[in-house]
């Protein structure tokens, strides 16, 4: 079974600032805000939610197939998926742009300061989602306003039951069009703050919300996740990482996890133990797309 995965694709430039940004703003001179960060490290890796989600559920083993664009400069990107063994049959190229870019400081505390270029992304909207043969699953990931609300109609209507994660993308749509996302959708997937976010925008509690999705997951960072079902919630423990070195696509890392384990049936408590032990994986290594996954991972869940 094959998973559409509806997301950017995008190059990351990432910096690693070795102090502390608390210690270099000044909160009485916001308003004047003049900053400048040294950073040693540098490097560009491959991005952009779907392209990390579909790495880490070709890591596991599954189909995944990103509905995406890329600008004209995404030749480098189109060869990666092919040397992955992903397919490239719903990525798009627009000559007219540049891909997504996401610029990405971090520091020793692991916060982030990132600006992003949406280049291509924006028309994402132009690839439809369709009724395809062995599709079951599908995911919306933070994309392009429009690409994101056509998509998620589109889903409905080819019968595909979808996982909305809206992410980076939640602040462009208000109350009434989040609360459509949720009612086309299958699942939620949301961090702490995200999830405090939807909520308020919805006027709604978790709890409430989880009664109109079959599962909602609140992922916490190092304190696992929660999983709501009818109103219920339950804690799925985390699991420490080996070391913590690079925060960058844990979120999309779980949720490739997450497609896996809905891929296979599973529970999503089963799902979400998964998706644990993938990010603390994650976080080991540089880079959105950079880690291995071995039997260990597996094993027993």
């Amino acid at each position: 079974m094959a998973t559409l995965i509806c997301g950017s694709l995008a190059f990351d430039t990432i910096m690693s600032f070795e102090g502390r940004f608390a210690e270099q703003i000044l909160p009485d001179q916001l308003h004047i805000l003049n900053v400048s960060f040294l950073v040693p490290s540098l490097r560009r890796d491959f991005g952009g939610c779907a392209g990390n989600i579909a790495y880490a559920m070709r890591q596991l083993g599954g189909t995944p197939l990103p509905v995406a664009t890329l600008g004209n400069d995404g030749g480098d990107y189109l060869a990666r998926l092919r040397q992955l063994d992903i397919s490239t049959e719903f990525v798009r190229t627009i000559d007219e742009t540049y891909t997504a870019q996401a610029m990405i400081m971090t520091d020793r505390d692991n916060n982030q300061i990132t600006a992003f270029h949406p280049g291509a992304m924006m028309q994402a909207h132009r690839t439809r989602i369709a009724a395809h043969d062995g599709v079951r699953l599908g995911i919306i990931s933070p994309d392009g306003r429009d690409a994101m609300l056509q998509h998620a109609e589109q889903f409905r209507a080819a019968g595909i039951p979808f996982v909305f994660d809206p992410g980076q993308g939640l602040p462009m749509f208000n109350g009434d069009e989040l609360a459509h996302f949720v009612e086309l959708a299958t699942w939620v997937t949301v961090n702490d703050y995200e999830g405090r976010m939807l909520c308020d925008r919805m006027g709604i509690e978790l709890d409430e919300l989880s009664r109109r999705v079959q599962g909602l997951v609140v992922t916490l960072g190092g304190e696992g996740c929660d999983i709501w079902e009818a109103g219920v919630r339950t804690r799925v423990p985390p699991v420490q990482a080996a070391s913590v070195v690079d925060p960058t696509g844990c979120g999309d890392a779980w949720r490739g996890a997450l497609l896996h384990g809905l891929e296979q049936g599973w529970p999503l408590a089963r799902c979400a133990a998964l998706g644990n032990r993938l990010g603390a994986l994650k976080i080991a290594s540089r880079g959105p797309q950079n880690y291995q996954v071995d039997g260990a991972v597996l094993a027993g869940i």
